[in-house]
């Protein structure tokens, strides 16, 4: 779907529908007085009759009105004095969506310029998210369905702006385009099935990528590699699988060579079984979803391709499949990373913090500014914050601070988790290093106490996604793309973008 900005009187625009808002209590604003005047006074006479109360969301679709040339109008409450919060704003760009899926019309302007949201300020702020809703809401996977979705009729959306404020709504659909793109990019990936999406495949997506992308530059390292290098925790995942591991490197150069990259690292087990620490088998279909970090990372590659940001950033995508058989580690096990340091493996289930390990110490000949890895890492992170919030730990308090600011902008939100000493004790092992779990209490925390040993070289956060990355069950059920919108917006804050 075509997304354009234009700075014209929505009274006088030509289209198969219009949207202009409508506050409780009936009241129009500027932008809705003007085409009720040019109508005669229609839509003061519908809602005098009071067939729509003006909360946020409703809606009510008029046809064929007087003096317009818009062929329906379609009012949508604002809520009191049309000031919305982002989520309720969200609801009223999805409400309006889901009725203009079941028009025929071709095209729609929406003349939303009236509603203000709080804490966005300007016009970037409101009309990205609003953008952001539109596109991500067209999302649709039936790749595996014998009968397909039907084709839309809407093609274009054109967001009325006026001329003062024209140029930043632009710079605001330009980026959530790009934002929308690599959400179903992720959500793709995510929702493929694992026998088609392992490692190898993600390999082969990310060869692809670079092929169509001049500045992006792609190696991959298989399983002789990955153990050449000592990576004896990553190597460990996936010896019990015959999908063989690959650490995927990406590196995009959009700025000078000297300037020193961000670097994202992604956890991509394509499918979890538990390995020998075996998982139950209700929901075990949904552990597909266990690669959403990895595919997040793409994702927010994508959006950073297209948006050519000027800014160094590697991409390392830590890819295996953990599963149960003579081969697979055992509970008991002994490996030794690639740092140096020893873990026993207390629970082959704890195997995210494994393969991010290795690749956290493998980060560091990158020389980064800062590095980032996000993963689907622990049900707990669940059970503290639901399915609204991703949790955030991290060794630089300025980095932290950033990926939360950008996750309130991005309304991608995250929280920040301590990661106090005291938590680090429950990690000791009488045979090694360290165990790789830290027993029931905190898991979230203990998890991230265990990355932090492998990124004492450079600034580090990690992202645990576990509750955010998709939906669980019902009908509903997939990827969410999520956290593109945070790592996309740290991204374009750091290049000035």
């Amino acid at each position: 779907m075509e997304l354009v900005v234009k700075s014209v009187a929505a009274a006088s625009i030509k289209t198969a529908t219009l949207v202009v808002p409508v506050a409780e209590g009936r009241k129009l604003g500027a932008v809705a007085k003007a085409v009720d005047e040019a109508s005669e006074g229609a839509i003061s006479a519908v809602l005098k009759r009071g067939d729509l109360a003006g909360k946020p969301g409703q809606t009510l679709l008029l046809q064929s009105l007087p003096g317009l040339k818009a062929e329906r109008v379609l009012l949508v409450g604002s809520g009191k004095d049309q000031t919305l919060g982002d989520r309720a704003w969200r609801k009223l760009a999805a409400s309006v969506a889901g009725v203009l899926k079941g028009l025929g019309g071709s095209d729609a302007v929406l003349a939303l310029d009236d509603i203000a949201v709080s804490n966005r300020d300007g016009h970037y702020g409101k009309y990205r998210l609003l953008a952001e809703t539109l596109v991500d809401g067209e999302y649709v996977f039936d790749r595996f369905k014998s009968q397909k979705a039907e084709p839309r009729a809407l093609k274009k959306i054109t967001l009325l702006a006026d001329k003062a404020g024209q140029a930043e709504v632009e710079r605001a659909v330009k980026h959530a385009s790009a934002i929308a793109t690599g959400m179903a990019f992720t959500r793709d990936l995510g929702n493929l099935p694992p026998n088609l999406c392992h490692p190898t495949y993600l390999a082969e997506q990310a060869k692809e990528l670079g092929k169509a992308h001049k500045g992006l530059k792609v190696e991959v390292l298989d399983e002789k590699k990955i153990k050449d290098l000592g990576m004896g925790a990553f190597y460990a995942v996936g010896q019990g699988s015959d999908q063989p591991p690959r650490l995927i490197v990406l590196n995009y150069q959009g700025s000078k060579k000297a300037d020193k990259p961000f670097v994202l690292v992604g956890k991509g087990i394509t499918f979890d079984t538990g390995g020998i620490s075996l998982k139950p088998g209700a929901g075990m279909d949904e552990m597909k979803f266990d690669m959403c970090g990895a595919a997040s990372v793409f994702g927010t590659l994508r959006a950073v391709l297209e948006l050519q940001l000027p800014i160094n950033l590697v991409c390392l995508l830590a890819c295996a499949e953990n599963m149960p058989s003579g081969g697979a580690t055992r509970p008991g096990d002994i490996v030794t990373t690639m740092s140096g340091q020893t873990v026993e493996i207390l629970n082959t289930d704890a195997e995210g913090r494994l393969v991010l390990c290795d690749t956290l110490t493998y980060a560091e000949r990158f020389k980064p500014q800062a590095v980032i890895d996000i993963a689907t890492l622990t049900g707990a992170c669940i059970v503290a914050l639901g399915s609204h919030t991703s949790g955030l730990m991290g060794n630089d308090d300025e980095l932290v601070g950033q990926l939360l600011d950008a996750g309130k902008r991005a309304d991608d939100r995250a929280w920040q988790l301590p990661l106090f000493d005291e938590y680090q004790e429950q990690l000791d092992s009488p045979f090694a290093d360290m165990g790789n779990i830290g027993g029931p209490k905190a898991g979230t925390i203990t998890a991230g106490c265990f990355l932090s040993r492998f990124a004492k070289a450079y600034h580090w956060a990690h992202l645990d996604i576990a509750g955010t990355a998709w939906i669980s069950g019902g009908k509903d059920k997939g990827a969410t793309g999520r956290p593109v919108p945070l790592l996309t917006q740290y991204l374009l804050d750091r290049a000035g973008a």
